[in-house]
């Protein structure tokens, strides 16, 4: 009997069915996984709000799974967080633009929680969707929640609704800017400082959504109030403001109206806002203008550079060289650079240490002579600093220095300051120097570094941090391509082969990892005599370490030698008969790296007809 024939459609009908099945099999434990114990699990299922949006239909999404996670308020701040940011990414779940404004009430809850990050992304999402709004839902719905958030009883959702402003502002008519204005004026004049603070961070960006006309009147009263805050914490962000209402001002406003602001803020009793505006001393320079600049800005950055507190002369000599560019020459020599003079000895480590970093810009600014009298006596104290950062800093910034003094006199000063960072108790720092040797390296040139500073590179492939063995290894290779092959088969070579027969098994391992680093630098009878022998003779180590990482060596180096026609027989007359060898090893991690390279030796070079070097 004929079998009945199977039919296409009935079999795809079928397959759609279980498709759609475990579709919402998937689903429904996303949505069980909404009401885990287990927080991770709870976090999973809100990232694939989407999913589930997607399979319950805008419908339900609306009448059922918001009003869930309505209920899902009082979770943990982390997942909160995810939450303020997926609601914003339903829009089309819920039906399009039409119904985005079902999201507001859930972020609005969240909008008034205490942890702080959570507000912050409830706001982000929020401002996201007043901007795609329809105008109409925009005043029936995105209004009220304004003015519930501005005149909450908690602080919490007062100091959300700062962060509105600015965006609602664009989507409103003249009339309701007009209400706007006077809600957000309010929150200037909150009773919570936390409030005020908000507002104070908000009203930049506020500002700029205000015709000229209100900028300069009501947005000029409002930064003048938080100016004059009797909380410190307040008046200090009216510092980052003054930056941006100085570039919407002309520069006839800013002299009239905001210099007054400046330099109370800059004279204020709080070492905070001081600290603040030497933080923000070249923006708000810039913003300003240069002939307001020339004529008031000088004498004030002065005295933050003479300031009694440490953190604001810090944040003052760290603006050094921008405050620098934005005056006379003369000005710089004549008043800058005796304080930098004064400032190289201050009793802050992190004055000292922000001081060094501004150095080689201020030589480029001065010129020579000033260089050699104001600079060069601070560059040589700083190089004898007990604080190590100073050191590092003025060492990081050598390349500028030397265009301005010269090698002379920049290598008496700063040889003994390089062999004392060098053997500093944080290895950290002696891996810092360790950066800065090929730098070093360029400015000094091959026989003065060979002479002065070589013993101190081959010094560290014996640190007893493998951080600094590591690095320097990476040292020697960077040299080689600083002086040149030749330079490297005289000056290095030898010093590192000679290490190979050290009784401390870790610096005959390092040789393995200096040389393997070196080889690509390396002309091919370098290779051939020097590296490759002395690496094979390691291969008979009593240490298995050795001889394992032997195997990684000839596995890091056979497409190296694969790659240049010149050192391709060195595969199948050295490097192959060595990993046979390890394959045979009692040792398994021995036999296993040998295996390993000996299956990476039969791939195909990445190029041919490679020439020698």
């Amino acid at each position: 009997m004929d079998e009945d024939p199977i039919n296409p459609s009935s079999e795809q009908h079928q397959q759609d069915a279980q498709d759609q099945s475990d579709d919402l099999f998937a689903v429904a434990l996303l949505i069980d996984e909404l009401k885990h114990e287990d927080v991770q699990y709870r976090l999973n299922a809100i990232k694939n709000l989407p999913v589930i949006a997607k399979a319950l239909g805008p419908e339900r999404t609306r009448n059922e799974l918001l009003p869930f996670l309505q209920e899902c308020i009082d979770d943990e701040d982390e997942v909160l967080v995810v939450l303020a940011e997926e609601l914003s990414n339903l829009t089309e779940s819920l039906g399009g633009l039409d119904f985005a404004y079902h999201l507001l009430v859930p972020l609005e809850n969240i909008a008034a929680v205490e942890e702080s990050s959570v507000r912050e992304k409830a706001v982000q999402s929020l401002c996201q969707l007043v901007g795609i709004l329809a105008p109409n839902h925009v005043e029936q719905y995105f209004l009220p929640l304004l003015k519930r958030l501005s005149m909450g009883e908690w602080f919490t959702s007062r100091t959300s609704a700062a962060g509105l402003y600015a965006d609602t502002y664009k989507r409103v008519p003249a009339n309701v800017q007009v209400e706007l204005r006077n809600m957000f004026a309010q929150l200037v004049r909150d009773d919570s400082p936390m409030v005020r603070r908000a507002a104070a961070k908000a009203l930049s960006t506020f500002a700029q959504q205000l015709p000229a006309n209100d900028l300069l009147g009501g947005g000029l009263e409002l930064l003048q109030e938080l100016a004059q805050d009797s909380q410190d914490s307040v008046r200090l962000l009216a510092a980052e403001d003054l930056v941006a209402f100085g570039k919407m001002f002309t520069s006839e406003q800013n002299s009239q109206h905001l210099l007054p602001i400046f330099k109370a803020l800059a004279e204020d009793k709080s070492w905070r806002v001081r600290y603040m505006v030497a933080s923000e001393y070249v923006e708000i320079a810039q913003a300003f203008g240069e002939p307001i600049v020339r004529e008031h800005f000088t004498e004030p950055f002065l005295s933050f550079l003479d300031d009694p507190e440490g953190e604001v002369r810090t944040a003052a000599a760290g603006r050094i060289t921008g405050y620098a560019q934005l005056v006379d020459k003369d000005v710089a020599i004549e008043r800058l650079l005796p304080c930098v003079r004064d400032l190289v000895a201050d009793e802050n480590q992190h004055a000292r240490a922000a001081l060094a970093k501004e150095v080689s810009g201020l030589a480029v600014i001065v010129g020579q002579m000033p260089t050699m009298e104001y600079l060069l006596p601070t560059f040589l104290q700083q190089l004898t600093d007990d604080f190590p950062d100073v050191r590092l800093n003025v060492i990081s910034s050598l390349d500028e220095i030397n265009k301005a003094i010269g090698i002379e006199r920049l290598s008496q000063a700063l040889l003994p300051a390089i062999h004392e960072l060098s053997e500093d108790k944080q290895w950290r720092i002696r891996l810092a120097i360790i950066e800065y040797i090929p730098l070093l390296a360029k400015q000094f040139g091959a026989q003065f570094f060979e002479e002065k500073l070589l013993d101190l590179c081959m010094a560290w492939l014996r640190d007893k941090v493998f951080s600094i063995r590591e690095a320097a290894t990476t040292n020697l290779q960077r040299l080689t391509q600083v002086f040149g092959a030749g330079w490297a088969e005289k000056a290095i070579i030898p010093r590192v082969q000679k290490m190979a027969s050290d009784d401390n098994y870790l610096h005959r391992m390092t040789v393995i990892f200096a040389l393997t680093t070196m080889a690509d630098a390396l002309p091919a009878n370098t290779v051939r005599e020097s590296v490759l022998p002395t690496v094979i003779e390691l291969s008979s180590d009593p240490i298995p370490n050795i001889r394992f990482n032997v195997a990684k060596s000839l596995e890091t180096m056979i497409p190296l030698l694969k790659q240049n026609q010149a050192m391709l027989e060195l595969v199948s007359s050295m490097a192959k008969p060595t990993l046979e060898k390890l394959s045979t090893d009692k040792d398994g991690d021995v036999r296993f790296f040998a295996h390993r390279a000996l299956e990476a030796g039969k791939r195909p070079p990445l190029t041919t007809n490679a020439t020698a070097r």
